[in-house]
């Protein structure tokens, strides 16, 4: 159970309570789905602090934890309930990672001052980032949901279509089919634009030969799903599209073939950077070969030239390398996957399409 496996972490860190404010982490430990409140933990007891727009919420999603009825006072409320316990002077940790400076300095005023606050990084987010059976299934359907909403747009898009209308369809499409929200805001690029990788759905008219990237997700049952495709409607107008697709394809099969349980984020990415660095593109791959996807669309762990954190068995990951040709177009191919004892196991189901004949 993750909050057995959380208090054991406070017992390595010699922590006496440990206060969760993060929301993805407060869901992930209690159930609760409110969008304020605080979660505290001892070694023998569990309390949501939240306000009265979520009193019954708790009782429903949270049965068994305990509900303190914080109103807006929720820092006020935990020192009572410390000085409560003959915890004013105790040791607790919190996710420095999701404090705001406004919140520490409330902190500061209304707990108790021999409290030691401990901050911490990832001390959830580690435990959340190997999945159970159970959430690997909701992630699975998740990007069912994704993958026929992509396949939708496949039939659906002509020239002539704005950037937004293709964003629009696919938002549309996800929630009429068993989605509860966007993962994020969904990306269509066409042309130059795609050079961009994070780009925003304009006012660009579509049009036959450009090439289109489009970058897309959506929830299910609080959990997220990640995928891109790229492709030209028709025939490219630009001659350098094939070639530049087929090495960003290389690079997916290079990681998709590679990446074993044990291995680090850091020689993960190395397997579809050095595919691209060999075909001459090294410098137009700037971002991260994938991150860890669940309750959060960016969760660890993180797949980067930057990290060294290890991959395990259970991880969910993307692997979405990409080459960025400023002025002219972009191409990233993102697939989501579950590192196994053995590899990983793709499960993204919609086809890479280099070319979509009109």
């Amino acid at each position: 159970m993750p909050l057995d496996k959380l208090r054991q972490k406070m017992t390595a860190a010699q922590l006496d309570g440990f206060i969760v404010s993060q929301p993805e982490n407060r869901r992930y430990l209690s159930g609760f789905t409110g969008s304020a409140g605080l979660l505290f933990i001892t070694a023998d007891e569990q309390y949501v602090l939240t306000d009265s727009r979520y009193y019954v919420q708790v009782e429903r999603e949270a049965p068994d934890w305990t509900l303190l009825k914080a109103s807006y006072r929720t820092a006020e409320r935990l020192a009572e309930l410390l000085d409560a316990r003959q915890m004013s002077g105790a040791t607790i940790g919190f996710e420095a990672d999701h404090l705001t400076v406004a919140q520490w300095e409330v902190w500061k005023t209304d707990l108790p001052a021999e409290l030691t606050l401990i901050p911490t990084t990832g001390f959830v987010g580690e435990l959340r980032a190997v999945k159970t059976e159970a959430e690997l299934a909701i992630i699975k359907r998740a990007q069912a949901v994704a993958d026929e909403a992509m396949q939708y747009i496949y039939d659906w898009i002509q020239p002539g279509v704005t950037e937004k209308e293709v964003a629009w369809e696919l938002e549309v499409y996800m929630r009429t089919h068993g989605a509860s929200a966007l993962s994020f805001e969904t990306i269509v690029a066409a042309g130059a634009n795609g050079a961009l990788p994070h780009a925003t759905p304009g006012n660009t008219v579509i049009q036959m030969g450009d090439v289109i990237l489009i970058d897309m997700g959506c929830v299910v049952d609080g959990y997220c799903s990640d995928m891109t495709r790229t492709f030209s409607l028709g025939e490219p107008s630009n001659p350098q599209f094939t070639a530049v697709w087929d090495v960003v394809q290389a690079a997916v099969d290079a990681a998709v073939g590679g990446i074993s349980a044990g291995m680090p984020g850091r020689a993960a990415d190395a397997l579809a950077r050095n595919v691209i660095a060999d075909a001459g593109f090294g410098d137009k791959f700037g971002h991260s070969l994938g991150h860890g996807v669940g309750l959060a669309i960016h969760e660890l762990p993180i797949v980067s030239y930057a990290r060294d954190n290890e991959l395990c068995a259970g991880m969910v990951i993307t692997i979405e390398p990409g080459i960025y040709l400023p002025g002219e177009f972009g191409i990233r191919l993102e697939d989501m996957a579950v590192v196994t004892d053995d590899g990983v196991e793709v499960f993204t189901r919609t086809p890479k399409i280099k070319v979509l004949p009109r």
